[in-house]
Order: C-alpha cells, then sequence, then structure tokens
C-alpha cells in the first residue's frame, strides 16, 4: 500500500511537469491556451509548473537515497 502512494505521490507532480512543457511547447508555436491571455504569461506558466513538479521528483528521489545512504559525500547532512 505504500508503495502506491508513493507512485501516486509521483505521478503528480509528473503530470505537472508534463503539463508544464506543453505550456512552453505551445507558446512556441503560438497555440494560446484558454486560461491566459497573452503568450508570455502561458510560458511562464508552464515553465514555473515544470519547475515545480521537477524540483519535487528531485527532492523525493534524493530524501529517499539520503535514506538509503546511497548519495555521495557533498550530498548528505551533517
Amino acid at each position: 500500500m505504500g508503495r502506491i502512494i508513493a507512485l501516486i505521490l509521483l505521478l503528480i507532480p509528473g503530470i505537472l511537469a508534463g503539463y508544464g512543457i506543453k505550456l512552453m511547447r505551445d507558446m512556441l508555436f503560438g497555440v494560446l491556451q484558454s486560461p491566459f491571455p497573452i503568450l508570455w504569461m502561458q510560458f511562464m506558466a508552464g515553465f514555473l509548473f515544470f519547475i515545480l513538479g521537477l524540483g519535487f521528483i528531485a527532492g523525493f528521489i534524493l530524501h529517499r537515497d539520503r535514506k538509503r545512504n546511497k548519495v555521495q559525500e557533498r550530498f548528505r547532512k551533517r
């Protein structure tokens, strides 16, 4: 059960990061999505979604590897 919850916790930010990439790609091709009035705002929202999703996944993996002592010396807590 714990693994399913962990998978769901990783899927939500992964979907958010994927949506962020889609928003940035649509801005490059000039496709304006409905909640955004201008293209640069769509790109900034997509970039924010991508960074937040990727940051959560990276933090989750770093936390897991720190618990299992599988990180380099510079990433270990002092």
